[in-house]
């Protein structure tokens, strides 16, 4: 299909044809660049031409809002979610499925205060997630015949300890609940009426995700992962209650050598924000490792622990890996959120260079070998505090970020974040963007550290000229030796989809730029080794000799 973006795509019952999102034709050229508005949700039968498909939603009036389409597993009804931006509060309605595709949508939810999304139907009773009177969120039933915020049912009430996450509607009327307690996974099974039927025993700590499935499904499952666990498949029988691992990746790596810690440091309003420390046991606090800080800070975006071979590899070679899980998350519900947003969005740059003097002053690293690491949002970020603290790090990695806070709204997505940084046209929410903005707080004579700017070519979420002004404007500044370079993959977005092979050459080239400048004088040593036969084979050749490009 073309044109199509990010929108969801819903088969009909029959497998005959599929709602999809798609947008308008860019005018020649402006495919990467020009601002994406006008969704429209049609219908798709197999065997037929694109041009023939059924228009079924739009909103010429309101361009810059978005959709989101769901069928409920009895088919019995669509439910439409509209978002006005990339804040969850939306608004919500519904029709029969068997209705026209041109009838009109009856509305539950008519503004833009709450986020209810959708999670399943017993006949007349809608079930939805939401932050109404719940800032750690809760599951609410909704009567079609009596519709409103006044006469919802709770089901599943907040919690002051746990963020609710996720729910899942599965048989015999259980609903499979995902938590977040400091970070960590919590998973409760509750009956429709709010029950606790079980508290399900995850087989290790860390990070679950998972639990789909129609809501005839007696079994889901699940995947359960930290910095030191690689990720494993488990099936659970919501009859028994048990919890059996059906796939383990086949990775040389040994869980019980690396050690996680979790602490909290505190950010310079006195907020207490927590950070996940992971590395090889035994390790002496000398503040002589190279360290590796990672974070986000943003739409409501939780950073759960996951594995990763490319920090298995960093930490096998004595690297420390830290990750930050700054304001503008969602991992405390929305009230954190909101405090890392618009006019608070400072205090996102404040906790991550609190992280990093925290890191610092435990004895983990000093500030020449602590490396930055983060990507779109997070690429803001690498690059709002390495302007803010240049002497705070030895070198930064800022890939597919946004670096011009000026005027990102102009372009592709860009419109999207509005509700999320605010804009350019509100005097205070101006004075705010260009107080951070990486691009226009970069300082001639200053001595920034060694930087490895990395973007794509065809980047349409978040347009490669922001890496590309930052990039050359960074270089221009510059006063140290410290290298400035720009890696520009080819043929390839803003990260999803990314085949295998351009994810190990990306991986290579970092650790190698972080080798080279974080002082670790085993790096090319290590590059070379013949029992990382594939991973980072001939990476360190000469992919760093001033070239722009990968």
């Amino acid at each position: 299909m073309q044109w199509t973006r990010w929108g969801n795509i819903v088969w009909n019952a029959e497998s005959t044809g599929f709602f999809y999102t798609r947008y308008p034709e860019p005018e020649a050229g402006q495919q990467f660049q020009s601002s994406v508005t006008d969704p429209m949700i049609y219908f798709h039968r197999l065997g037929t031409p694109q041009a023939d498909d059924t228009l079924v939603y739009r909103q010429p009036d309101h361009p810059t809002w978005s959709f989101w389409l769901t069928r409920s597993d009895d088919n019995q009804y669509l439910v439409l979610s509209i978002a006005r931006s990339t804040d969850p509060q939306n608004q919500v309605g519904y029709r029969a499925v068997s209705a026209p595709h041109d009838a009109p949508w009856i509305p539950l939810v008519e503004d833009f205060e709450n986020e209810f999304e959708f999670v399943g139907n017993t006949d007349n009773t809608f079930y939805f997630f939401t932050d109404y009177q719940a800032p750690t969120k809760r599951l609410v039933a909704m009567d079609l015949q009596h519709p409103g915020r006044d006469r919802l049912q709770e089901i599943i009430p907040t919690q002051e300890d746990a963020t609710l996450q996720a729910v899942h509607l599965l048989a015999d009327d259980h609903l499979v609940a995902s938590y977040l307690k400091d970070v960590v996974s919590q998973v409760r099974v509750y009956d429709l009426n709010g029950a606790l039927v079980s508290q399900l025993q995850l087989p290790g700590t860390g990070s679950a995700r998972g639990f789909a499935g129609r809501s005839h499904d007696t079994e889901t499952f699940y995947a359960l992962t930290s910095y030191n666990r690689p990720t494993s498949i488990y099936r659970y029988d919501l009859q028994t209650g048990d919890s059996e691992q059906i796939r383990a990746p086949q990775i040389d790596f040994s869980a019980s050598d690396y050690a996680v810690r979790q602490a909290r440091f505190t950010s310079p309003d006195g907020t207490q924000v927590p950070i996940l420390v992971t590395h090889r046991r035994g390790l002496e606090l000398d503040g002589n490792h190279p360290t590796l800080l990672y974070g986000y800070g943003g739409f409501n975006i939780s950073l759960k622990p996951s594995f990763s071979v490319e920090y298995a590899v960093w930490m096998e070679q004595g690297g420390v890996l830290a990750v930050a899980n700054l304001r503008g998350g969602g991992e405390y519900g929305e009230p954190w959120h909101q405090a890392g947003k618009k006019l608070h969005k400072q205090n996102v740059f404040d906790d991550f260079i609190a992280a990093a003097e925290w890191l610092i002053a435990e004895g983990y690293t000093t500030s020449n070998k602590l490396a930055i690491k983060g990507g779109s949002n997070g690429g803001l970020l690498v690059g709002a505090v390495m302007t803010q603290r240049p002497e705070l790090f030895g070198a930064c990695l800022p890939a597919v970020g946004v670096m011009d806070m000026l005027r990102y709204q102009t372009f592709t997505a860009g419109h999207f974040w509005r509700d999320e940084y605010g804009t350019v046209d509100d005097p205070q929410e101006f004075q705010v963007l260009h107080a951070y903005s990486p691009y226009h707080n970069l300082r001639a004579g200053v001595r920034y550290p060694a930087t490895l700017v990395s973007t794509a070519d065809t980047d349409d979420r978040v347009v490669p000229m922001h890496s590309f002004k930052f990039g050359a404007a960074l270089q221009w500044a510059q006063a140290s030796p410290a290298p400035t370079l720009l890696r520009i993959e080819t043929r390839a977005g803003h990260g999803a989809g990314t085949p295998i092979s351009k994810r190990i050459a990306a991986a290579a080239d970092n650790w190698a730029f972080l080798w080279q400048n974080l002082g670790m004088e085993a790096g090319k040593e290590w590059l070379c080794r013949p029992s990382l036969p594939q991973f980072l084979a001939g990476c360190w050749s000469d992919r760093f000799c001033g070239s722009v490009g990968p």
